[in-house]
């Protein structure tokens, strides 16, 4: 199991993925927020969703778990 975490704290503006979605090495997952800019999240490796651990408004800190992939 693959854990996709947050490189900065801010707030989720978009999460782009789904619980049994699959995911390439390199894709957007998720958009956050920090100081107006928007910063994306790319998984880093290849996989299907098992869980999205946060939701769109969500306040996150550097290091949380934003999605696991299986």
């Amino acid at each position: 199991m693959s854990q996709i975490t947050a490189s900065m704290a801010g707030n989720v503006w978009k999460v782009l993925v789904q619980v049994g979605e699959s995911v390439e090495e390199g894709q957007d997952v998720v958009i956050l927020e920090s100081m107006k800019m928007e910063i994306p999240i790319a998984a880093e490796t290849s996989g299907i969703v098992k869980e999205v651990k946060t939701a769109e408004g969500d306040f996150v800190n550097e290091g949380d778990v934003l999605i696991e992939l299986e």
